[in-house]
């Protein structure tokens, strides 16, 4: 029996190869996001923290730091609003790596459904032509032996 040779294995390598680069960017733009999120997360603990600590300082001292502290507090508003920026953005680059991914499945899935189809099609024409030729062979030996008997 000959092998199954199917026409478009070549595009659906090509189509596993694409969609496990694709997988890889999304992991890669994940832990990105994960990063920024960890980071926007820790600017706004510190705020947080800062201005709780100022509740607990005598006023004298707390007029000080504040002062201080308003200072910088808009050079942190201006990290955590790029964090934040930088969130949204990821975020959107992130669902379309989904899509992309999603999209290339789904062509590789039909691709594979179409070559399962394909194989058990090719599987069923070979069985035909066996069965074709043991029918030939049975024939012939059994013309073969009624000849021999007369």
């Amino acid at each position: 029996m000959k092998s199954f040779v199917w026409r478009l294995q070549r595009v659906l390598d090509i189509k596993i190869k694409e969609e496990q680069v694709k997988r890889a960017q999304l992991l890669e733009i994940t832990e990105k996001l994960t990063q920024v999120q960890t980071e926007l997360f820790m600017q706004k603990r510190i705020l947080a923290d800062a201005i709780r600590d100022f509740s607990k300082e005598e006023p004298k001292k707390r007029l000080e730091r504040q002062g201080l502290f308003l200072k910088s507090a808009t050079i942190n508003e201006e990290r955590i609003r790029g964090l934040e920026k930088k969130v949204a953005d990821f975020t959107k680059l992130q669902k379309e790596k989904i899509d992309e991914v999603v999209k290339i499945k789904k062509f590789r899935k039909s691709l594979e459904r179409l070559r399962e189809e394909k194989k058990l099609e090719f599987v069923k024409e070979q069985e035909k032509i066996e069965q074709r030729q043991t029918d030939e062979n049975t024939t012939i030996s059994f013309s073969r032996k009624i000849l021999a008997s007369s």
